[in-house]
């Protein structure tokens, strides 16, 4: 069986995403700063929510947003993020949250996700879904990895004002 560290996940996304890794990413230019993607977080697809909310709270996870009653939980161990939903989702995902620290307090700058769809679309990335680029609040977009993993860009706070 594989073990992956998702720490491990998240730089190589990361670095996928934003061409961080030794050269340029296609269609990023040398000098091109960095998309600021916001708070990381996996969501997970899971079977029964209270069995898998009681094996995290084991690792050292605490619920900090959600409702059990209703299907999904966030839970959090120091900066790290795991959502758990049951029935709501096909495949596990990746979710970003532009606008949010680690803590979902909202910041007063960072990369809205109007601005980076722009980006990924330059790229010559494929969105499964987009954002509505005429609206300034909440939105979000999804695309899927090259193995066809989901990843989502979920912003919940107004476009920043520049």
């Amino acid at each position: 069986m594989t073990r992956l560290c998702m720490g491990s996940l998240a730089c190589c996304l990361g670095s996928f995403l934003l061409g961080q890794a030794t050269g340029t990413a296609p269609g990023k230019t040398a000098g091109e700063k960095p998309l600021r993607l916001g708070n990381f977080s996996v969501s997970l697809t899971v079977k029964d929510i209270a069995k898998s909310r009681e094996f995290y709270e084991k690792l050292g996870f605490k619920v900090v947003s959600g409702e059990q009653a209703k299907n999904w939980l966030v839970l959090q161990n120091d900066t790290t993020n795991i959502g758990l939903f049951q029935g709501m989702f096909n495949k596990n995902m990746l979710t970003f949250n532009p606008g949010w620290d680690h803590n979902k307090k909202a910041m007063s700058d960072f990369d809205d996700v109007r601005d980076i769809q722009k980006v990924l679309k330059s790229r010559g990335l494929t969105l499964t879904t987009e954002a509505d680029e005429s609206t300034a609040g909440p939105a979000s977009l999804t695309l899927a990895d090259p193995d066809g993993n989901p990843i989502l860009l979920d912003q919940f706070v107004p476009k920043p004002k520049k």
